[in-house]
């Protein structure tokens, strides 16, 4: 990925880490972009720099008006300083956060959780096709939840089935520039944000369990799934969801 040009939305803690990290290690100038915490991204961007990579962060508030537009606006001044021209090679979309079940979420939730897992996305590329080079690699972030039944993340659920539908139309309209555009499903995976569910032993046996592979996930696994799509390598694979949950609940266990 020398001199490749790639956006991590959320990129500065847990999976977007790891996939800003896998970028960057394979050559490309990777932009970390974090809504409110600055120093995880600039914690995020020294680990890379430290290893040989190329980075820098671009804050901006998802889920509030106009937040594509603060963002690539703050993108292009950037790539300016840094390279003379504004142009994208790879976009990760990857920032989400999360909502209640049918019984908790209030309507606030639900306009949040859609505000910055679908809305966000969705006005980020359009704002993105001017700058994205022909042959350019979309991966948007999904979720195994779209198949998994889990009633205490139902809002987030159907916000990650709402990509998965732009993931498939966005890869018909692209495909002509030579544009790939897929999603990546994870499972439960240990990050920040899931520290606390993880913390339980019961709860990370159980994830184990779940999954075909008997282990819990990586982001590392994550985001080398995100690394293959984003290469010349996937460059006949688009529309594509990718299941990178260990094969989590795909049958009993043991049968």
């Amino acid at each position: 990925m020398t001199k490749k040009i790639a956006l991590v939305t959320g990129g500065s803690k847990g999976i977007g880490r790891a996939i800003a990290t896998r970028l960057a290690n394979d050559g490309a100038l990777v932009a970390v972009h974090y809504g409110s915490d600055e120093e995880a991204a600039k914690d995020t961007v020294a680990a890379i720099e430290a290893n040989g990579g190329q980075a820098f962060a671009v804050q901006a508030t998802l889920g509030v008006d106009g937040d594509a537009a603060t963002l690539v606006d703050r993108l292009s001044a950037e790539l300016r300083e840094r390279t003379g021209e504004v142009a994208l090679d790879i976009l990760v979309n990857n920032a989400a956060t999360g909502a209640g079940s049918i019984t908790t979420a209030t309507p606030e939730d639900f306009d949040r959780v859609f505000a910055v897992n679908v809305k966000a996305p969705f006005f980020l590329v359009q704002r993105l096709l001017p700058v994205l080079r022909d042959g350019g690699r979309i991966v948007n972030i999904s979720s195994g939840d779209t198949r998994i039944a889990l009633p205490f993340e139902l809002a987030y659920s159907m916000t990650k089935g709402a990509l998965d539908v732009f993931t498939r139309t966005l890869a018909q309209e692209l495909g002509q520039r030579g544009i790939t555009v897929n999603a990546v499903a994870p499972g439960p995976t240990p990050t920040e944000r899931t520290a606390h569910m993880f913390a339980d032993e019961r709860m990370r046996a159980g994830t184990a369990g779940a999954s075909a592979l008997r282990r819990v996930a990586d982001p590392a696994d994550i985001a080398d799934v995100v690394a293959f799509l984003a290469s010349a390598d996937s460059r006949w694979v688009t529309g594509q969801v990718v299941d990178a949950t260990g094969g989590t609940f795909l049958g009993p266990a043991g049968v």
